[in-house]
């Protein structure tokens, strides 16, 4: 299952059938707070050629970057001042039958002035949208909960003194809750299941005998007994499921020399711990049927529309919808999360009253999406030269009470299993179950962290077993350039993750581990050293990217920039800003980011881009105005390649159509026909040398300067452009100003200068500017989804550490991560995003872990006084290191890096608690308990 995410194309045209007044945007407090000034007015924010804070970086240090959580009713621009406080109630308990609520621990004083429940909603007839994908509003009494932490009901008060109270004696409080006879949850069928089959032919870059890519991949039949795998006779899979057993068989009955590897592994349930909780505000005027949301989310579409959905036969009138994002942090988990509805279905019910709802830290470890646990059964044939022949995984998700994302979550998952290795012959299963744990979403990693951590464990024991260096046999089974992965794709560009196993295996650290580990316990009595290592390379990106970029030049030399990509703590808006530095000489000036609203983009879209059939699309793509998806979900580290790619396109349209024809006319004397000019130039000759453009031996020229001249000459003097990439980028050909040029975009618009022609300017007709239909388009083709992936950044990481024999306390000591990322835009970004991302796989690896049982957080009791977060004790702060290899050259594009660095130190923890031990575990966390428990 892909990643869903909404255009505003069809987000209107469902606010169109409804007859609603509908838009997104951005809150402007946020906005205001995280840019609050144009770079010449800040040059301290960027000065000699170099930045020196990120852009939002005063705002955070000053406690002024404003969230969605900040927000009250008094501080939005024509809301009421008073608001409204509004509650869920979280069934404890999946195993009775539900009766309903007995509220009498509340004295009529401090009673809710409005309770709504599944009877109330029904009729109203307001319902979740896609309850296969978010569940139900609330629980029916009558019924046994499908999941701990169900929500029941919602309770509003309309005195904040009255409402702290009423929490105060509900918190905790299970009598609350009636329940009737023990009784199971409902069956439910298995959330997803697949299973993905490569025969390699001889030449590990040549052609396939059978593979996903060039054939299909293996979708089962699922019912509430759970999968049924295809046999080999099978009318459409039978031929995937006979190498299957091919490979199964030849992997227990492996030939003379070979070895069969098999391990069970197990890797917990955690939350992402975001510091902003679930949170939102809405209010409703019954009388305008007008609703205003604020919401934290990633997918600010999806939820949009979805406000649709859930209103549209409902009772209640509806005649606007002003949805607003605020910025947030949430590493996956307010991606396609259902919080914002119960903030929109809470402002319903409002009394014409702004309604907050926000989640506390207990209600939010209750609820909130969670990483999904897995267990994991891995197994690699290996040559007697150390060569790896085969490679089996079997994965077995628990998606939690709902589904949501955890189909894509899974195929995901077992696909990445092969970590940085070729591998001849594949065969990768996952099924992923509801069970009644708290539900199992989109999460940083995205299902690789659990699989390919346990790769590294296996290959690690591997050249244990077998005597060898573990670095030289990863070395000896490392993926290279125009091999296939897994799913018979070739990974796109050079890979480099050989060179980073070539500088890891020579680092000192691991060429004298021994003698370090002598060292150390000599020198620390009662503590044993060990040194783990681990390389993975993670794709980034959802398969199917969009982006829209604008950028303008002012009659004065000033850019002004507008932008989809939306601050989710990476710091995209202050890299987005430097990345026309190349092109145009400096900086966007002006910026605006996080844009919904594209007037000057008119496109249409199904955004089916991964299911419309090509046939279908070949022909939908014969309209100018048509694109497979106007814009992401801002997930999947896609900001870095894909929004990059976008404002690179914008700017290097702006140097072309606008600049450089008023370069040219200026070195002439006269027109930009360059009969004046002093000696031939070529467009490919234009550079930038200290904020001026230059092109061979003619006078350096300032923007200001261009920028006056192309708006006198009526030049083209702005650009929106849209782009598209479904593992590839789609490109098309244009023709403006009399200019012919194919470029990697699917859409542009134009805007001329002020001294245009009346015709021009009459063209100027959406939102200032004039769309330019492209005379012919190439999109990627449909079939690259069945691919997975191809888009890869590579990171590997040592760790040293030290295990307390006595308590079995584990220390690091430091650790040393190599990374390959392209082109680096801010280098102290992708610093933070390393160092964070490290922190989190050590507290995957050591630390955080949650049931999902009866006893896990879905019961409400679980907040930071038993759930262990890493501190910064505990994550070597002050010994760790990194290293990000060289780009390949100029032109090398940036890499997505925020995910993959966080899973290598957890395969490295492992391997070295192992390495300090001489036991292996095999289940996450490796808890200081749990390594007592075998000294």
């Amino acid at each position: 299952m892909p990643h869903l995410d909404m255009s505003r194309r069809n987000f209107l045209a469902a606010a169109a059938a409804l007859g609603v007044s509908a838009a997104v945007r951005p809150l402007g407090q946020a906005q205001a707070a995280m840019v609050q000034s144009s770079v010449g007015q800040d040059p301290g924010w960027f000065a000699d050629g170099r930045l020196r804070y990120r852009r939002d970086g005063m705002a955070k240090v000053t406690g002024s970057k404003v969230f969605a959580i900040d927000m009250r009713a008094r501080d939005l621009d024509g809301w009421p001042d008073h608001q409204s406080y509004a509650l869920t109630l979280h069934v404890p308990r999946a195993d009775r039958v539900y009766l309903g609520l007995d509220l009498s621990v509340l004295d009529p004083d401090v009673a809710p002035d409005v309770l709504i429940d599944a009877e109330r909603l029904a009729k109203d007839n307001v319902t979740m949208p896609e309850p296969a994908f978010y569940g139900d509003f609330f629980l029916k009494p009558g019924n046994v909960s499908p999941m701990l932490g169900q929500p029941v009901a919602l309770g509003i008060w309309h005195d904040y003194e009255r409402f702290r109270e009423a929490r105060k004696r509900l918190q905790f409080n299970d009598d609350i809750f009636r329940f009737g006879e023990p009784a199971e949850p409902p069956k439910r069928a298995p959330y997803g299941a697949a299973r993905f089959v490569r025969v390699g032919g001889d030449d590990p870059r040549g052609a396939d005998r059978f593979s996903p890519m060039k054939d299909y991949v293996v979708w089962p039949d699922t019912d509430d007994t759970g999968v049924q795998w295809p046999g080999d006779d099978h009318p459409a899979f039978g031929a995937a499921m006979g190498y299957s057993a091919d490979i199964q068989s030849e992997m227990d009955t492996p030939p003379d020399g070979w070895r069969t590897f098999a391990r069970d592994y197990h890797s917990q349930s955690v939350d992402p711990c975001a510091m902003e909780m679930e949170n939102g505000l809405g209010w409703y005027d019954p009388g305008t049927g007008r609703l205003n949301v604020v919401g934290a989310t990633q997918s600010p579409y999806s939820a949009a529309h979805h406000i649709l959905d859930m209103m549209a036969a409902s009772t209640l009138p509806l005649s606007a919808l002003d949805f607003v994002t605020g910025y947030t942090v949430g590493y996956g988990q307010k991606e396609h999360q259902p919080f914002p509805y119960y903030v929109a279905m809470a402002a319903l019910y409002g009394e014409g009253n702004p309604v907050r709802l926000a989640l506390d830290r207990w209600q939010h470890f209750q609820f909130a999406l969670k990483r999904h646990p897995f267990d994991i059964r891995t197994a690699l044939t290996v040559d007697q030269d150390g060569k790896f022949q085969a490679m089996s995984c079997d994965m077995t998700g628990d998606g939690g009470g709902v589904m949501n994302f955890s189909p894509s979550v899974g195929t995901v998952a077992v696909t990445a299993a092969q970590s940085v290795y070729y591998m001849p012959k594949s065969d990768l299963s996952v099924q992923v179950l509801p069970s009644i744990g708290v539900t199992s979403g989109s999460m940083r990693g995205y299902g690789t962290l659990q699989s390919m951590a346990t790769t590294e464990m296996l290959v690690d024991e591997i050249a244990d077993e077998m005597g060898m260096d573990a670095i030289d046999l990863r070395r000896k089974n490392v993926i290279e350039t125009g091999m296939k992965n897994t799913q018979g794709a070739v990974p796109s560009g050079h890979l480099r993750i050989g060179e980073i196993l070539d500088i890891a295996r020579q680092d000192p650290i691991w060429t004298e581990r021994n003698d370090r580990k002598t060292a150390y316990e000599a020198d620390n009595p009662g503590m044993l050293y060990g040194l783990g290592f681990a390389s993975v390379q993670k794709d980034f990106g959802t398969g199917a990217e969009a982006a829209v970029v604008q950028l303008e030049i002012t009659p004065e030399g000033r850019l002004k920039m507008r932008h989809v990509a939306a601050e989710i703590g990476a710091g995209a808006t202050t890299s987005q800003m430097l990345v026309t530095q190349p092109y145009l000489g400096r900086p966007a000036d002006e910026v605006e980011f996080s844009v919904q609203h594209w007037p000057e983009m008119p496109l249409e879209t199904k955004d089916e881009p991964y299911t419309t059939p090509q046939e279908q699309e070949d022909q939908l793509s014969q309209d100018p105005h048509w694109v497979p998806r106007f814009t992401s979900p801002r997930s999947a580290s896609n900001s870095a390649y894909y929004f990059t790619h976008a404002t690179q396109q914008a700017a290097q349209l702006l140097l072309r159509l606008a600049l450089w024809p008023s370069a040219v006319a200026i070195w002439g004397g006269g027109s930009a026909g360059g009969q004046s000019l002093p000696e031939p130039l070529r467009f490919e000759d234009a550079e930038w040398r200290d904020g001026r453009l230059v092109a061979r031996s003619m006078e350096p020229l300032s923007l200001e300067r261009l920028a006056k001249r192309a708006h006198a000459d009526g030049r083209i003097i702005g650009v929106c452009i849209h782009t598209f990439n479904r593992w590839a980028w789609a490109e098309a050909d244009f023709e403006v100003d009399g200019q012919s040029f194919r470029a990697p975009i699917d859409a542009l618009s134009v805007k001329w200068g002020t001294g245009a022609t009346a015709v021009r300017k009459a063209q100027m007709t959406d939102g200032g500017y004039a769309f330019q239909p492209r005379k012919q388009v190439d999109y990627p083709p449909v079939q690259r989804n069945n691919a997975g992936t191809v888009y890869y950044a590579p990171c590997a990481t040592l760790v040293e550490l030290g295990v307390a024999t006595g308590s079995g306390k584990v220390t690091i000591l430091s650790h040393k991560t190599w990374l390959e990322c392209g082109t680096q835009i801010v280098p102290e970004l992708v610093s933070g995003q390393l160092e964070g991302g490290i922190a989190m796989g050590i507290g995957h690896a050591l630390y955080e872990d949650l049931p999902t049982g009866a006893d896990g957080p879905g019961n409400g009791t679980w907040n930071y006084s038993r759930y262990h977060l890493p501190r910064a004790s505990e994550v070597g702060v002050w010994t760790q290191t990194g290293h990000v290899l060289p780009p390949l050259s100029g032109e090398d594009p940036p890499k997505g890096m925020a995910e993959v660095v966080m899973i290598p130190i957890v395969g490295a923890c492992a391997n070295a608690i192992a390495h300090a031990t001489g036991h292996r575990f095999y289940s996450f966390p490796i808890s200081a308990a749990r390594i007592q428990e075998v000294l």
